[in-house]
């Protein structure tokens, strides 16, 4: 069972996996900076100073009973009930900065991966209309055969 295991760890498609899912773990932290760091801001700029983080809706009052709270740390720490929308949204475009980042990715490595093959060789020999032998390109007779090709 351990050989096994083993030999189903050391294949390259597992390694491949646990290399993107390492990559991946630290990649996260990353992007959700450049969220919340640098693109939140202008949006909320633009929006009229309106920060997406602070969105939800009350659907409980917490303990203290206000019908209101200025921002979604304060609902929180009284215990209201609240949909996070603007939690929502800053995870969607999370989300989707890092599909755009791997997409990137990829498709630098496909270009690379072409770039690295080398073109087909032109053939060199073709078939005798007649005996079906191969026979060099430049060949106007069959050397099999005798036919003209």
């Amino acid at each position: 069972m351990f050989k096994e295991f083993r030999e189903f760890a050391m294949k390259g498609n597992v390694i491949d996996m646990a290399i993107g899912i390492v990559i991946g773990g630290v990649f996260t932290p990353i992007v959700q900076s450049l969220v919340n760091d640098l693109i939140m801001p202008p949006l909320g700029l633009l929006t009229g100073g309106i920060s997406f983080a602070d969105k939800f809706i009350l659907l409980k009052p917490g303990a203290d009973g206000a019908a209101s709270y200025a921002t979604l740390a304060a609902a929180q720490e009284a215990g209201a009930v609240t949909i996070n929308y603007g939690s929502f949204i800053n995870v969607i475009i999370t989300f989707l900065l890092v599909a755009w980042a791997v997409f990137m990715v990829v498709k630098v490595m496909n270009r690379l991966k072409r770039e690295d093959e080398a073109p087909a060789a032109e053939p060199t020999t073709k078939s005798c209309p007649q005996c079906a032998m191969e026979i060099p390109i430049a060949a106007k007779r069959c050397g099999h055969c005798t036919s003209e090709v």
